[in-house]
Formats: C-alpha cells, sequence, structure tokens
C-alpha cells in the first residue's frame, strides 16, 4: 500500500514539473511574440517616415528640374530669335546680290543681243546684194545654154550626116564596123596579152623558185630526220622455243587471256625464239609486247599474272606518252600548251603515216617551218607551233569519226589555242584556203618532210594509180596529143596538137592542168608539168 501511494506521490510530482514547464514556455512564447510585434510596428514606422522623406526630396528635385527646363527653354528660345535674325540679315544680303548680278547678266545679254541684231541685218543686206548678182548671172547662163543646145543641135546634125556618108563610102553599117574593129582588135589584144602573162609568169616564176629553193634548202640542211619505222607488227624474241607452249598455257588460256586483255593477236607459229604481236593500234602493240617481255623474263606466265603485268605495262606505255610529249615541245621549244595536247602528242609515238613515225614527222615539220619562218622574218614560234601540232589529229582519228584535219582543228579550238594555227591546221592538207604566211609555211614543211628520200614508202599500186589520175587528167583536154608520167608520178611530159596551140597559148594549157592536177589529186611534194609543142613539114623529092 504504501509503495503505491509512494508511487502516485512520483507521479503527481512528475505531473506538476510538466505543468510548470508547459507555463515557463507558454510565457515564453507570449514574450517573443510581444517582441515581434513591437519590432514590426517600429519597422513600419520607420518605413513610412523614409518613405514620405524620399517623397518630398524627389517633390523637391522634381521643382529643381522644372525650374531649369524653363531656364533652358527660354534661353534657347533667346538663341533661336538671334540666329532667325542672323539669317535672314544674310539671306537678305544673298538676294540683294543676287539680284545685282542677274541685272548686270541681263544688260549685258541684252547688248549682245543687240549686236547681233545688227550682224543679222547686215547679213540680209549682204545676201540681198549677192541675190541680185545671182539672178543676172542665171539671165547670161540661160542664154548660154540656149547657144549651147543650139550648138548641139548643129553637132548632131553634122555628126549623122558623117555616119551617112562614111556608111556609103565603106558599104558597113555602124554595128557591122564596130564589130570588125572588136575583132581585129581582140586577136590584137590576145596575143599581148598572152606574151605579157608569159612574160609576168616566167620572171614571178624565177624569182619564186629562186627564193623558195634557197629558204627551203637552207631548212632542209639545218634539219636532220628519221627514216621510215615499223608500222603494223612487234617481234618479241624468246630466250627458247619451250617458251611458246608456256606462252599458249593449258589449253590456251594464257595466250587468250594476253589478247583479251590487249587486244592484240599473238602469232606463235615456226619461227624460231620469237612471237610476232599483230594489231592496228601501236599503243595497244606496245603495252602487249612490253607485258609478254615482263611474263618472259619473270617466268611465272598464268592469268592473274598476266594480267598484273599487263596493268604495270600500261601503266609504262602511259608515262612513255606522257614524257615523248614533253620531249616533243622541249625539243621544238614550244611551250605553253595543254597538258591534254602534250598526252596526244605523246601518242603520236605510236602513230605512222606511210611508214614514217608521226610524232617524228611532227617535230620535223615543226623545225623546218621554224627555219623557213626565221628566213622570211615572221614569226619563229608561231610556226613551229603550228607545225607541230598539224597533225595532232591523228593522235585519235581511229577513235572519232572525221578526218585528221578536222579533228586536230577541233582539238586545237578546244583547249584555246590561236586562230593563227587552227587555220595552219586546217590549211595544211588544202581542205581550206592558206590565208596565211604560217599555213603556208606549214603546208611546205609538211610537203617537204613527207616527200624527202626516206620519208614514206608507197605500194606499187599507189604509185600506178597516181601515174593513170595523171594521163588521165592531162588527156581530158582536146588540145593534149599525148602525156607520159614519168619520175613516179612527180612529171607529166604533154604532147600538144601544134594546130591547136601556139607558143603563146601553152602557158594557158599548162596552168589549166596544173589546176585541175591540184583539184583533183593527193600527193606529197610537186608534180612538174611540162607541155612539148612540135611542128613537122614532110616532102618528098621526086
Amino acid at each position: 500500500m504504501i509503495r503505491y501511494m509512494k508511487l502516485d506521490f512520483e507521479k503527481t510530482k512528475a505531473e506538476q514539473e510538466v505543468s510548470s514547464i508547459t507555463i515557463d514556455a507558454v510565457s515564453i512564447l507570449i514574450g517573443l511574440g510581444l517582441g515581434l510585434i513591437v519590432a514590426l510596428i517600429s519597422s513600419l514606422i520607420s518605413f513610412r517616415k523614409g518613405v514620405e522623406h524620399r517623397k518630398r526630396v524627389a517633390e523637391a528635385e522634381i521643382e529643381s528640374a522644372e525650374k531649369e527646363s524653363q531656364r533652358i527653354i527660354s534661353e534657347a528660345e533667346k538663341i533661336a530669335e538671334r540666329k532667325k535674325r542672323d539669317a535672314l540679315m544674310v539671306a537678305r544680303e544673298e538676294i540683294h546680290k543676287s539680284r545685282v548680278e542677274l541685272e548686270k547678266e541681263v544688260r549685258e545679254r541684252r547688248i549682245e543681243i543687240q549686236r547681233t541684231e545688227r550682224r543679222l541685218q547686215q547679213k540680209d543686206e549682204t545676201l540681198e546684194k549677192k541675190m541680185d548678182v545671182l539672178e543676172k548671172k542665171e539671165e547670161a547662163l540661160n542664154i548660154q545654154i540656149q547657144e549651147i543646145e543650139a550648138r548641139q543641135a548643129e553637132v548632131e546634125e553634122l555628126y549623122k550626116k558623117q555616119i551617112e556618108k562614111l556608111e556609103s563610102i565603106s558599104n558597113l553599117t555602124v554595128e557591122e564596123a564596130k564589130q570588125y574593129l572588136l575583132n581585129s582588135i581582140e586577136g590584137e589584144v590576145r596575143h599581148e596579152a598572152a606574151i605579157m602573162v608569159k612574160d609576168i609568169y616566167e620572171r614571178a616564176k624565177e624569182e619564186a623558185e629562186r627564193k623558195s629553193k634557197e629558204v627551203l634548202a637552207t631548212a632542209i640542211q639545218r634539219c636532220a630526220a628519221e627514216h621510215v619505222s615499223e608500222v603494223t607488227v612487234s617481234v618479241v624474241n624468246l630466250p627458247n622455243d619451250e617458251m611458246k607452249g608456256r606462252i599458249i598455257g593449258r589449253e590456251g588460256r594464257n595466250i587468250r587471256t594476253l589478247e583479251t586483255l590487249t587486244g592484240i593477236d599473238l602469232i606463235i607459229d615456226d619461227t624460231p625464239e620469237a612471237v610476232v604481236l599483230s594489231g592496228f593500234d601501236p599503243i595497244r602493240r606496245e603495252v602487249a609486247r612490253i607485258a609478254l617481255e615482263k611474263l618472259i623474263i619473270d617466268g611465272r606466265i598464268h592469268p592473274a599474272r598476266i594480267e598484273e603485268m599487263v596493268e604495270k605495262a600500261r601503266k609504262e606505255v602511259e608515262n612513255t606518252i606522257r614524257e615523248e610529249g614533253e620531249r616533243a615541245t622541249f625539243e621544238t621549244g614550244v611551250h605553253g600548251l595543254h597538258p591534254e595536247i602534250i598526252k596526244l602528242l605523246g601518242k603520236l609515238k605510236f602513230r605512222t603515216s606511210y611508214g614514217q613515225n608521226v610524232l617524228s614527222h611532227s617535230i620535223e615539220v615543226s623545225h623546218l617551218a621554224g627555219l623557213m619562218a626565221a628566213e622570211l622574218g615572221e614569226d619563229v614560234n608561231l610556226a613551229k607551233r603550228a607545225g607541230l601540232l598539224h597533225d595532232i589529229g591523228k593522235a585519235i582519228d581511229h577513235e572519232v569519226e572525221g578526218t585528221h584535219v578536222t579533228i586536230g582543228a577541233d582539238i586545237c579550238r578546244k583547249y584555246k589555242e590561236s586562230e593563227e594555227v587552227i587555220h595552219a591546221v586546217m590549211a595544211h592538207h588544202g581542205d581550206v584556203e592558206a590565208k596565211s604566211i604560217i599555213a603556208v609555211l606549214v603546208q611546205a614543211a609538211d610537203a617537204v618532210s613527207g616527200a624527202r628520200p626516206g620519208a614514206r614508202r608507197e605500194t606499187l599500186e599507189t604509185y600506178v594509180k597516181r601515174l593513170q589520175k595523171l594521163e588521165e587528167i592531162a588527156d581530158s583536154f582536146p588540145e593534149v596529143e599525148k602525156s607520159f608520167a614519168v619520175q613516179a608520178g612527180r612529171e607529166i611530159r604533154i604532147m600538144v596538137k601544134p594546130e591547136m596551140v601556139d607558143d603563146q597559148s601553152m602557158i594557158m594549157v599548162a596552168r589549166d592542168i596544173v589546176k585541175r592536177i591540184e583539184n583533183e589529186m593527193d600527193y606529197p611534194g610537186q608534180i612538174k608539168v611540162h607541155i612539148i609543142r612540135e611542128t613537122r613539114a614532110v616532102e618528098y623529092a621526086k
């Protein structure tokens, strides 16, 4: 019991302590709240006083600013008024000055107008006097015209009487006499014209031949060139005949691969230790030759190796083409060519014409044209450039339709060559008329390079056709009795009918035959036309 009572006492004590603590806490919280309220009220009062102070300061500043603005506006109005008065003064002065100058100018113009009026008046008086004089002269002229007309009528009457008397004396009308005179004069004039043409032609021919021989001889002396080269086949030497079987391969696969990749026919026959490569394209033939030689040296011949060697050979040939093009430009001294033109020049290394290497021929023509241009005082560099490019179309004439002349001109035009070079390319075979000295020099150099001994080879059939064509052209003229082509078609000797051709008209016949040959035939160099006229009188003594 006592124990329970003790516990109740302790419990009550604890509750009292808790209550006291709670009361203390509440009193503390009340004290804190009152303090915050007082502080807040004091802050609000301070804030209001500050706002009122700032308002008074702002109002004072606004009032001061308004006063200052009023002062500035007042001063600005005074300044503007003063400047306005100054501007009005200046304007009045300018107006006065302009008025004075205008009045002065008006006076001067009035004086000038008066002078002009006086001059015009004087001119009018002078013109009136001249008109009077002209009227008098016109009257005199009318009288003279009447007299002249009367005399002209008399002259015409006398002329008619003279004509009638002449007709009665000669028994010929006017038209008949005129025709007789024309016929007699025509014969004399034709005879004199033929003699004159012959003399002029002979003198011009002698001078031209002398000068051209000097120029050509000088050019040919200073230019050395190669002779005919291989054209359609290449021969590859083998170390032994056993290599032929390896080239052919099992069931012919090696030779088929090589022919397919290069486009060249391999001819493997009984020729000892040799394989012939045949093809119309010299570049492909060169690729095949280099590839085959590499395969022979390497010893490993199978389709994969063949393909690799053909690719290497193709790159090697492309490098050779570029190097040959650069060599040609270096040898001739022609610079500034487009890289594609240099590449096309290199391709000419593998192109032939009548057995003559086209690149060597182009270099030779370039040198010859330059030498002749130097002799004649023309542009040497332009002549060399045109000579080097004159056959550029042959590099691709087997790939593009058209003649090598047209193709070459298109190439030069595409790569911005000058009009002189393009015209020389177009005219070097006479497709168009040569209108410049450079074009004529390129023509001559091309003919010299192609016609010199050993430059080109032609078949017997070509010679025979040329001879037949020459004689056919000559025999087509009615004045020709016989014709004989000699010197492999370089000369033709023509016998004319003496009763149809006299000594003077022989010149005209020769010129007509030459024109026909130039228009209808293609030939290197030149052809000499030799006219022979012979008159024979035969009698028998009995």
